[in-house]
């Protein structure tokens, strides 16, 4: 695999189960280029190792005075410098190919599970565990697919050093052979301590992030409070715990980088002692002594990929643990797509021959109907409720702590007859677009805001107009002019999140993205909570107008919206208890009633006879007839 090759067309179907077999499973999945790498590597550090040989030819050389041996020793030393210097090159291209396309990989899956669950994601991990995992985890994943390689390379390497020497010189290979082994072993008691240090550290890291992000979002909010040096506080309290905790792990890996020095260190000083002995004794020739040494001396550069792969491990398998959990998360009851829509068949599960499907959207939960091409307005008491129910007209059923398939998960809604979470997560998305209470808007220009995937029969400036933009066009237009001065809003920029927006600026953007898609279904929540009545009013004429002869539903309890709506559908206890007009449901239905006028009484009728009066209403008409008397 090449860098140029990204992205995959099919990142794979990744095995789960656990930190380890996921981290096996990218190895497989990056076979050549591990083994491209350890050849290079191999190449690199033989050559390498190579130079005591020479080095002992040439003062062999020099001892002997032998002028043509000193030239070949010098010639062997010019290839193995060449050798080595290609080695390296090539060594450090295709473990670094290696790290980014195993990072790519990582953050493809973790991208595509995040689409696929949607804003189900959020619900079920935090969203600061999420940025962790795809910012700091993939990097520590990555880097231990890069140094797999270069240790794979230096054990061998290693290995074949030591057989060499104990054919070249048995007294002092044996010494040798025994002794680099327990150099590479001498640190594994060290390692499940360090491991836990660096995992309590990125837990608290992942904390940290979190809160910054909450305190971020929020700012506005706090700012209105006056809670910023409040939050201030919490948060330098949480980032010196990280910082301690920083310091704890690394003073564990200091103590492991000076175990790798001072044993290699000892090593040496034992290896020359008994070689000078051996030497002295003219049991070893001054020749045999120097390569001995130079090839001990050469070992401890191998020796340190040994702590590298150690660190890598520790550090890479709690991230892949965590990676491993967020993939395995899964859209409830969609086993059948096996995690795989890239070339699903979609048909086999629908029998529509991957058709979009069409028609009435129903909701077996609740038995909420929406008539194909009306407008239906959904009443419910509880919020969380109604997000829920939200997402399973969208095809993502809440999930309720129960297995799929055991007879307590919640069943999918119905389009046309079939069900939504049965059907390719890509087909039903093109079906029913969902826009939840919170939705995000992204950094850009206006124009890339609204340059989503769309039928085309919307323009853009219409859906704007539907959405009552044109107080917001104003100020992105005063935003262009001040920062490029041509005035026009659709290229002014929005900064990440729509910060700079009101809550109803960002509210009516929104809403305008999801009418420029034009999807055959739109189930918006909420869409005019943040904004004025008498923008709400008009935001309601518009959306019917747009959206005639289309499937919309509109979660609210706003009497501005549900005047305009074809149908009001009341959802009470869980059920679709209420059907019918506005007006039919407010003097018939108390419950409704008290729901939409938020009156505990459901505005009984009072002496007057007339219904549905709000206590702010009853107040103006009594002052209204004081009034009058007065006069």
């Amino acid at each position: 695999m090449r860098i140029r090759d990204l992205p995959y067309s099919d990142p794979g179907v990744p095995d789960v189960r656990s930190g380890t077999r996921f981290l096996v499973w990218l190895g497989r999945n990056q076979l050549g280029g591990q083994i491209k790498a350890t050849l290079w590597g191999l190449l690199h550090m033989a050559a390498l190792v190579c130079f005591p040989v020479a080095i002992g030819f040439g003062v062999q050389a020099v001892v002997d005075r032998s002028g043509s041996r000193l030239a070949l020793a010098g010639a062997l030393m010019v290839g193995l410098t060449v050798l080595t210097a290609l080695g390296d090159a090539m060594l450090h291209r295709a473990a670094v190919t290696n790290w980014i396309t195993a990072a790519a990989r990582v953050q493809q899956l973790l991208a595509r599970k995040t689409v696929e669950l949607g804003s189900a994601l959020t619900r079920r991990v935090a969203a600061g565990e999420v940025v962790a995992v795809s910012t700091g985890d993939v990097e520590k994943i990555g880097w231990f697919v890069e140094a797999l390689s270069r240790f794979t390379a230096a054990a061998l390497t290693t290995v074949g050093v030591c057989v060499a020497l104990v054919i070249y010189q048995p007294a002092l290979g044996m010494v040798v052979a025994l002794g680099v082994p327990a150099l590479a072993l001498a640190v594994l008691p060290l390692l499940p301590r360090a491991a836990r240090r660096a995992d309590e550290q990125r837990e608290k890291a992942g904390r940290a992030t979190e809160l910054a992000s909450d305190t971020v979002a929020g700012l506005r909010v706090l700012r209105g409070i006056g809670g910023e040096d409040l939050f201030l506080s919490r948060y330098r309290r949480v980032s010196q715990e990280v910082r301690a905790a920083a310091v704890r792990s690394a003073r564990m890996w200091s103590l492991i980088a000076a175990v790798q020095v001072a044993l290699p260190g000892m090593l040496l000083i034992g290896v020359v002692w008994y070689g000078a002995v051996l030497a002295g004794n003219g049991r070893i020739t001054v020749g045999e002594l120097v390569t001995i040494y130079s090839a001990v001396t050469f070992l401890l550069f191998p020796l340190r990929h040994v702590e590298e792969i150690a660190m890598a491990y520790s550090f890479s398998r709690p991230s892949a643990r965590r990676a491993a959990r967020v993939l395995a998360l899964r859209r409830p009851s969609a086993e059948i797509e096996d995690a795989r829509e890239a070339g699903a068949d979609a048909g086999s599960a629908t029998g529509s021959g991957g058709q979009r499907p069409t028609g009435d959207l129903y909701d077996p939960a609740t038995g909420m109907l929406a008539p194909s091409g009306q407008l239906t307005a959904v009443v419910c008491g509880d919020p969380d409720a109604a997000g829920r129910m939200a997402d399973r007209l969208g095809g993502h059923p809440a999930d309720d702590g129960a297995e799929p398939g055991d007879g307590g998960d919640t069943p999918s809604a119905l389009l046309g007859g079939v069900a939504l979470d049965e059907v390719a997560l890509a087909t039903a998305r093109t079906a029913v677009l969902v826009q939840d209470k919170d939705p995000v808007l992204l950094s850009g220009t206006l124009t890339e805001l609204l340059d989503v995937p769309r039928s085309g029969a919307v323009p853009p400036r219409e859906a704007l107009e539907a959405a009552q933009c044109g107080d917001v066009l104003e100020a992105l237009k005063q935003a262009s002019v001040a920062d490029s001065g041509d005035g026009d809003p659709m290229g002014a920029r929005i900064t990440e999140r729509g910060r700079s927006l009101s809550g109803g600026q960002r509210q009516r953007l929104a809403l305008a993205r999801s009418l420029v898609t034009d999807p055959e279904v739109l189930v918006l929540d909420e869409p005019t909570s943040a904004v004025d009545s008498h923008t709400e009013a008009r935001i309601g004429e518009g959306l019917k107008r747009l959206r005639a002869d289309r499937t919309t539903v509109v979660f609210t309890s706003s009497p501005l919206l549900l005047d305009q709506a074809d149908r009001v559908v009341f959802v009470h206890d869980g059920v679709a208890a209420g059907v019918g007009s506005h007006r039919e449901l407010l003097g018939t239905d108390p419950e409704y009633r008290a729901v939409v006028t938020r009156e505990p009484d459901g505005g009984r009728e009072r002496d007057d006879g007339r219904v549905g009066l709000t206590e702010l209403e009853r107040i103006g008409e009594k002052v209204e007839e004081q009034i009058e008397e007065s006069a």
